[in-house]
């Protein structure tokens, strides 16, 4: 009886390490700054005991989903099994899950009716305060900024 030798091939891709270590940093760095500025808002809101709008958790995931992809990556990187497919598409699915939160962000900030930048107009601008209280702290933060 004869036997069969199976040999699977794995395909192996050379990456440029430059360029893979620059777009992992700077991906590293915009992922973890976005998951501690939306970590601090959520905690704010709960010390001021307001509802936390479904952006702050949103954002949280998508970092950290972010974060995740990264380890990955670097997993793959040392096995060498890192295919340009996968960077291509889990950079696509980032992506738009950051561009969906960066035009919330924007809405929320700027947007037509109850707007973080227009309630601050409304409150603090066109309401000088004097004296120490924690309205003149507002103003005097409104009109620095």
């Amino acid at each position: 009886m004869g036997e069969t030798l199976v040999v699977e091939r794995r395909r192996k891709y050379h990456w440029p390490e430059a360029q893979l270590n620059f777009w992992l940093i700077i991906m590293l760095a915009a992922s973890a700054t976005t998951l501690g500025i939306f970590a601090f808002y959520i905690t704010v809101q709960q010390q001021m005991r307001l509802g936390i709008p479904w952006l702050f958790p949103y954002q949280v995931a998508a970092s950290s989903l972010a974060i995740l992809f990264l380890i990955l990556i670097l997993i793959l990187i040392s096995q060498r099994m890192l295919l340009p497919g996968i960077i291509i598409l889990g950079s696509f699915i980032l992506f738009v899950l950051w561009l969906t939160g960066l035009i919330e962000t924007s809405i929320q900030l700027f947007g037509p009716e109850g707007s973080v930048n227009g309630n601050c107009q409304l409150y603090v601008t066109g309401e000088p305060f004097t004296g120490e209280s924690i309205n003149t702290l507002a103003w005097l933060e409104q009109e620095n900024i």
